[in-house]
C-alpha cells in the first residue's frame, strides 16, 4: 500500500515521529452560530505562533456537527490556507474522518485535496461492528490517506477496542500514528501492547489524548513483553488534544520539558507533580463533573476570556457550560495561572485578528 496518495514528505513524517504538539482546532462561531472566519483564522495563527507542530481540524473539538451544516470542507480549507500563508515551516495537518466507510473515504478525499497529511479516524459510527469489519473499514480508508487511529473515550461515544484490534490496526501499511484517548489506564496499555505485538513501535507513533494523564503519558516508558523474554519499550511521543487548544504556548513548553526529561533518562519530581495540576485544569475545561457535557464550551470559554473568541456558541444550542463549570474554570485560572498564556495572547491578539 505505502504512502502513495499523500506521500508524507520526510520532514512531515519526521515531525510526526519525533512527537508534535497538535491541538484539536475549535470552531469560531458568531452570535448567529455561523462561521466567524476572522476569528477562525486568528485561532490558527495563535496555534502556529505558539509553536505547535501540527493542527487537527474537523475533529471532536471542531464539532462533529460541522458535517451537518456544510462546514466540513470550508473549515478544513480555511485552516490549511491560513497555515500556509502564516508560516513556511513544516506542519502535520490532520483531518478528522467520521462515519461509515463511504463517508470516511469521501472525507479522506476532501482532506487530501486540501493538503492534509493524515486522517484521524473516528470509529464511533461503526459501533457494534466485528473486529474484522472494523479492520476492513480502516484498510479501505487507509488506501486514501495515511491514518491516525483514534481510541475515543466511551463518555463521548467511543467503543472498547481490545489488544487484538490494535495489533491488527497497527499492522496496516498506511497507519502512521494512534491517538490514545480512552481516559483509562488498562485500555491505554492495550494499545501499547497491540502496537508492540505488531512489531510496529518504530512505524506507528503514539500520541496521547488521555486528558487525565497528559504529563505522565509523555514521560512514562511502557514495557511490553513479546514472549521469549523480549521486551519492547513503547513511548508516547506527542499529544493530539482538545485540551491543547487552550493555553497552547505553555503546552508547547511543557512538551519540550517532557521530551528533555525523556532524552535525559531522568524525570524529576516537579515535572511529575505537574501531571496532577494539568489534570485539575482539564477537569474544569472539560466539565468532568457533568460527564463532559461542557467539554467544547469550556475550551471556548478560555478562548473567549482571552479575546480570541467572541462567545462560547456551539452549533448545537443545547451545548454550553455545565452546572458549576464556570466557577471551576475561574478557579483553575487563578490557581494555575502559571500554566496559562494570557500574556502571550494579549501581546499578539491584534495581529492575529488583523
Amino acid at each position: 500500500m505505502g504512502l502513495h496518495h499523500t506521500d508524507l514528505s520526510p520532514d512531515v513524517l519526521g515531525l510526526l515521529r519525533e512527537g508534535a504538539v497538535i491541538p484539536a482546532h475549535p470552531l469560531a462561531l458568531d452570535a448567529g452560530r455561523q462561521l466567524d472566519e476572522r476569528r477562525q483564522r486568528a485561532l490558527t495563527r495563535y496555534y502556529l505562533d505558539a509553536g505547535v507542530g501540527g493542527l487537527a481540524v474537523g475533529v471532536h473539538t471542531t464539532q462533529f456537527a460541522i458535517r451537518d451544516v456544510g462546514l466540513y470542507e470550508p473549515v478544513l480549507k480555511l485552516a490549511a490556507e491560513t497555515a500556509r500563508a502564516w508560516t513556511d515551516r513544516p506542519l502535520v495537518m490532520v483531518a478528522g474522518l467520521c462515519g461509515t466507510t463511504d463517508q470516511a473515504i469521501s472525507e479522506a478525499k476532501i482532506a487530501v485535496a486540501n493538503g492534509y497529511h493524515a486522517g484521524l479516524l473516528s470509529l464511533a459510527a461503526m459501533k457494534g461492528s466485528s473486529v474484522d469489519a472494523l479492520i476492513a473499514h480502516c484498510e479501505a480508508v487507509a488506501r486514501e490517506i495515511p491514518l491516525i487511529g483514534f481510541y475515543l473515550q466511551s463518555a463521548v461515544g467511543g467503543m472498547t477496542l481490545g489488544v487484538d484490534f490494535w495489533q491488527r490496526f497497527a499492522a496496516i501499511d498506511n497507519v502512521v500514528a494512534i491517538k490514545v484517548a480512552p481516559f483509562h489506564r488498562y485500555r491505554t496499555l492495550d494499545v501499547a501492547r497491540g502496537v508492540a505485538l505488531a512489531r510496529a513501535e518504530d512505524r506507528v507513533t503514539l500520541y496521547t489524548g488521555n486528558d487525565d494523564h497528559i504529563v505522565l503519558d509523555l514521560v512514562t516508558p511502557f514495557d511490553v513483553r513479546r514472549g521469549n523474554g523480549e521486551t519492547a519499550r513503547v513511548r508516547f511521543r506527542g499529544g493530539l488534544l482538545g485540551h491543547w487548544s487552550v493555553w497552547t504556548s505553555k503546552a508547547v513548553e511543557l512538551m519540550q520539558r517532557c521530551r528533555a526529561a525523556r532524552e535525559a533518562g531522568h524525570v524529576d519530581a516537579d515535572l511529575l507533580a505537574l501531571d496532577a495540576r494539568v489534570t485539575d485544569c482539564n477537569a474544569a475545561f472539560f466539565d468532568v463533573a457533568n460527564n463532559f457535557h461542557g467539554c467544547i464550551a469550556g475550551c471556548h470559554e478560555i478562548l473567549r476570556l482571552q479575546g480570541l473568541l467572541e462567545g462560547i456558541w456551539c452549533l448545537d444550542p443545547e451545548e454550553g457550560l455545565g452546572p458549576g463549570q464556570k466557577a471551576e474554570i475561574d478557579r483553575v485560572r487563578v490557581e494555575h495561572a502559571d500554566l496559562g498564556d494570557d500574556d502571550f495572547v494579549r501581546a499578539n491578539l491584534a495581529r492575529w485578528l488583523a
